[in-house]
Formats: structure tokens, sequence, C-alpha cells
């Protein structure tokens, strides 16, 4: 399965539209504005929400918490390396690891990949695609690919 992450440009807070492989917007992600971190909630077509991603404060290395119905479905941290950008999902238990230039990451899970992540060149706002294999958690693989678009952007701005 295929899911194609669209930022909206020129809107106030983080907006995301995330599309299958027909075009069709099948999630919709607002983020809050003027809160405390970043706090995000994804949407089905239905307009039901479907998680709710929150960062959490004062921490060394940047850390997300995914909740899907009221409970915590998965943490995201980023870890600490050199070269390449990593991350370490808990619950699914998920390795993530960034290739040329943190604009591709591949998402593991004990040796067998569970999906794949390019961010397009050239865009205006960020473009995500995303690869999941068929047996993995669509909603918590989204969730590492937002979580990573806001660690990035808060890299860049710093």
């Amino acid at each position: 399965m295929k899911l194609y992450i669209e930022e909206h440009v020129f809107t106030w807070g983080d907006k995301f539209s995330v599309l299958n492989e027909q075009g069709e917007e099948v999630f919709f992600v607002e983020g809050e504005v003027f809160t405390w971190g970043k706090k995000l909630h994804v949407y089905n077509a239905a307009q039901q929400e479907v998680t709710y991603i929150e960062q959490e404060l004062f921490t060394f290395r940047p850390c997300y918490h995914v909740y899907i119905g009221g409970g915590e479905a998965a943490q995201i941290r980023q870890e600490f390396s050199f070269f390449t950008p990593r991350f370490r999902v808990y619950g699914p238990q998920w390795d993530v690891e960034g290739y040329f230039l943190g604009h591709e990451y591949e998402i593991n899970c004990d040796g067998r990949q569970i999906a794949f992540i390019e961010k397009e060149w050239m865009t205006w706002g960020d473009s995500y695609e995303l690869t999941i294999a068929p047996d993995a958690d669509e909603i918590v693989a989204l969730a590492v690919v937002l979580t990573i678009d806001c660690v990035v952007e808060s890299q860049n701005n710093n």
C-alpha cells in the first residue's frame, strides 16, 4: 500500500492531506496552533479522529506519543547518531533509519522492512511517499512520517 502525504502551504499550523494511490484523500492532518510542543490530530475521510500525536516536552532527544482510541499505541524517540537520523518506535518495536540527507527512511522490525518513506525534492511544502507492507499498521506508520517531519522542521528552525 502507498500513501502520499502533502503539506498545505500558507496555513496557520501544520496541515497535511494524505492521499491513496488513486489520489483520493483518505486522511487529513491538522496541528494545534499556539500550544507548547507539537500536537497533531489525524482524521479519516469520515472526519473521525483516528490518532493523536503529541510531543513530549523537556526531553534530551525528541519524543512523541501516538494515541489511538484514547490509549497510547506507540512512542517515537529520536536516537542519538552521528551520520544518519535514527528513531525507535516503542509499542510495535520498530527501528527507523534515515538515508541520503534525510530524504529516505526505512522502518524495520526484526530485520524485516515494514515501510519505506521517501521525501520528495523541490516541492512547495513537504511531500512524502510512504510504502507500507500489507501486514503493517498504517496509522502508526503515518504517525512515524509526521513525527519525522516535526523533528526535521524543528531542527531546521534552530
